[in-house]
């Protein structure tokens, strides 16, 4: 039986991060990445839609990058602290969230306590606790919808904790590994995942900056119908960094390596597809599914969706190489990025899995990717144990 493509919408995931295997002292690494119900979540981007069109990607015609396909850490760093949850402190035998008292919202980003900047978790919590100990209130300045505005909290003395608390869970970070979609050898910039990296338990996107590092894919989870598949990947050499992240956006994230990556197919830059000039057919997938070796697979375009301004889900793909299919199922978490060759041009990469049909799932068109990247060049996941405060 044909199903529409908004059935097919509401039964897909995202394919992005997958948890990353990282030293133990490394508290702020390792969430789980943006694999989620598109129908359940009906998730809501401050922006409605986008500012690429069909007619401002002119300048990409004649735009070449190096394909990628390499499995890459990334480590994402707010610009301010997430507050992800409330905590309840034990305070004279009863359970209290001072925060939530003074109507601090899930999804508010702390950006400065007493006007002063915060950067860090750990400072935070050195602050609440000196002002507990001296009985005085914190004012704390927030970035609220898109809005600046300032809430004043006192903190109480957790019984259990022995500390003092203003009954938040907050978070500054997260990390995983994902897959490079392209590198641009004249401008050095490069694209990866092809969707926003999000909080995990707010579903807002990360607004802040970050690095990229080597990484490699352990082991797989094979996809079946009604069970996406997943790579587990861990960071190598996560000391030596090999990009900076500069923007993470609806397309992906996003930002300069001063070197070509490591571990390429291929060594020369491919043209950029405009969407018209991607059709059904055959093509060709890169990514790594074990160490870090980039390899080739083969799938099949089944449908393109011509668009006049940019979205994530430009073209719906099948995987039919023998080889992936043996080890993979089809497409699975970890995939979000893999670059897609037709033609002998670089026409989109991965970005959801369908979940009763694992061989399928959409892909964005490369030219939104490499506009968004080059013009100004930010999965849902786990993402680090959020801190109490």
């Amino acid at each position: 039986m044909k199903r529409s493509i908004r059935n097919l919408l509401a039964s897909c995931l995202m394919v992005g991060l997958v948890p990353a295997i990282v030293p133990a002292y490394a508290a702020h690494t390792g969430f789980v990445e943006t694999a989620h119900s598109m129908a359940a979540d009906a998730w809501h981007w401050p922006w409605t839609s986008s500012s690429l069109t069909s007619s401002s990607t002119q300048p990409l015609v004649s735009e070449r990058v190096i394909p990628g396909g390499q499995a890459i850490g990334i480590k994402l760093h707010a610009k301010g602290i997430l507050v992800v949850g409330y905590h309840l402190a034990r305070h004279h035998r009863t359970g209290l969230s001072p925060a939530a008292q003074a109507h601090i919202q899930i999804g508010d980003v702390i950006t400065a306590v007493d006007g002063k900047t915060v950067r860090g978790v750990s400072e935070i919590s050195r602050l609440v606790d000196l002002a507990g100990t001296r009985h005085r209130s914190l004012q704390l300045s927030i970035l609220r919808h898109g809005s600046q505005t300032s809430v004043r909290v006192e903190p109480v003395l957790d019984e259990d904790s022995g500390s003092y608390r203003l009954g938040l869970f907050i978070r500054d970070s997260a990390s995983g590994v994902g897959t490079l979609t392209f590198y641009s050898p004249t401008t050095h910039h490069f694209g990866a995942l092809g969707h926003v990296i999000a909080d995990a338990d707010t579903g807002q996107p990360i607004d802040g900056n970050g690095q990229i590092v080597h990484a490699a894919v352990t082991s797989i989870d094979r996809g079946e119908s009604g069970q996406p598949g997943e790579k587990r990947g861990s960071f190598v050499n996560d000391h030596q960094i090999i990009g900076k992240i500069t923007r993470n956006d609806e397309f992906g994230v996003f930002g300069v390596m001063q070197v070509a990556p490591d571990h390429s197919m291929y060594t020369h830059p491919l043209e950029v597809a405009r969407a018209e000039q991607v059709h059904s057919g055959p093509a060709t997938l890169l990514t790594v599914v074990r160490d870090q070796r980039v390899e080739a697979f083969r799938i099949v375009i089944l449908r393109v969706n011509r668009q006049e301004s940019a979205d994530t889900k430009g073209m719906i793909i099948k995987v039919t190489d023998p080889a992936l299919l043996a080890r993979t199922g089809g497409i699975v978490q970890g995939m979000s990025g893999s670059p897609i060759i037709q033609d002998g041009r670089l026409v989109g990469a991965v970005t959801h899995v369908f979940v009763s049909d694992p061989t399928q799932g959409y892909a964005i068109y490369a030219q939104w990717m490499v506009q968004s990247g080059l013009a100004k060049g930010f999965h849902r996941a786990v993402l680090p144990v959020p801190h109490s405060a």
